[in-house]
């Protein structure tokens, strides 16, 4: 890893729900952070019930007893980035907005966690709650296309009827997306491609002047649990170290990329990023 671990490490507030399989949710933004070299303070936002194979039951955390956790730590603790991952309630989204507002120079990093064919109540109201509240505030959102337009509000025009994909209709739909988000306040995107096909990963980093660097990725076999965290919560950990935006993103793809050349499966369900594959003296290579 390219990141030189000082002496007292950077440190990043992360808001996310619990998740007991430790594939995503505050679990892995913890080892992550931890990882790459920072120090976590964590506010969970919901509890979930899930095991590797799927979510059964979830619920927001309190918002009062959010806000409490979050204004203590950051009363106590400089904190050098955020991350923002699934915030459980239109109501939770308004609390953390209001303490992110009070925040304005610190990096933000959001992973809205929109999963297409996602549904449930109230599920509408809290997509129009982050893209109003949240995403004006945000530095980095890490997404696919799919989340860029739910976000926005768009048509995802490359998904038919019949199941096939328009890769061109994608990438317009994809662009249009990017150019309203940043109409709305935010300063940098970074499209993945893991949703989308093809024999190689493509990410794209997108400022508002337009397209800043794009990396490809060998297309690695298999599902993965908390794929998306990671990445985000890497970027987090960079930028907490000072990385300006291209390296802080290309750190961070090189990090995740890892997590999964190496990731394994604990249960009977999809597979962990393993982010502590350095410790296991593993390759630690390029894929």
């Amino acid at each position: 890893m390219a990141i030189a671990v000082p002496d007292t490490p950077p440190v990043v507030l992360c808001f996310a729900p619990g998740d007991p399989t430790g594939g995503g949710g505050l679990v892995s933004d913890i080892l992550t952070l931890s990882s790459m070299g920072c120090h976590p303070l964590a506010v969970q936002t919901a509890g979930i019930v899930r095991d590797t194979r799927s979510v059964d039951e979830s619920w927001p955390a309190d918002g009062d007893l959010l806000v409490d956790q979050a204004r203590a730590v950051l009363e106590d603790v400089p904190v050098a980035a955020f991350k923002i991952g699934f915030c459980g309630s239109v109501e939770n989204v308004a609390r953390i907005a209001e303490v992110m507002a009070d925040y304005p120079d610190v990096p933000l990093v959001l992973e809205p966690a929109l999963y297409a064919g996602a549904e449930w109540a109230g599920e509408e109201d809290y997509v129009a709650a982050l893209a109003d509240l949240i995403v004006p505030q945000t530095t980095l959102l890490v997404a696919g296309r799919h989340e860029l337009c739910r976000l926005t509000g768009i048509d995802d025009a490359a998904d038919g009827d019949d199941g096939d994909e328009d890769e061109s209709a994608g990438t317009s739909d994809a662009q249009e997306a990017v150019a309203r988000l940043f109409e709305e306040g935010t300063e940098y995107v970074l499209l993945t491609g893991g949703g989308e096909r093809g024999p190689r990963v493509v990410n794209r980093l997108y400022g508002r002047d337009g397209l800043i660097r794009t990396d490809a990725w060998d297309r690695l076999p298999g599902r993965y649990l908390g794929a998306g965290a990671t990445l985000a919560a890497a970027a987090a950990a960079a930028l907490a170290h000072g990385m300006e935006m291209p390296e802080a993103v290309r750190e961070a793809q090189e990090f995740a990329q890892q997590t999964l050349r190496h990731a394994y499966r604990p249960g009977m369900g999809r597979a962990v990023p393993d982010r502590f594959f350095w410790a296991r003296g593993r390759e630690t290579g390029d894929a």
